[in-house]
């Protein structure tokens, strides 16, 4: 690829906004999953009596492993809708941009 060819896919309108969104989009779940994570880290360090208390009378596992396994899920569905944007959004117009630009 040319130089000029590159100049001209960079400043096309259609790109710099899927760029926009890509960055947009991407630093939203990044966020989301920081603040879970992060917020499971807090607890771990001030409600420790409340992770270690059992979800039930007689149980061996406690509010801190369901938390814990409720973290690892909502990733699994943090994964899934940005799979689910990017074939909705972000496939389609790479595919418009590419055969745009094809030789």
């Amino acid at each position: 690829m040319r130089k000029e060819e590159l100049l001209q896919i960079l400043r096309d309108p259609e790109f710099q906004e899927l760029i926009r969104k890509v960055t947009f989009v991407s630093l939203v779940f990044t966020a989301i999953m920081l603040i879970v994570y992060y917020s499971f880290i807090l607890m771990l360090a001030y409600a420790k009596d409340f992770l270690a208390t059992p979800i039930c009378e007689g149980c061996a596992t406690n509010y801190g492993i369901v938390i814990g396994i409720g973290i690892i899920v909502f990733s699994w569905l943090l994964t899934g809708a940005y799979i689910w944007w990017a074939n909705n959004n972000y496939d389609p117009v790479v595919k418009r941009l590419r055969e745009k630009f094809r030789r």
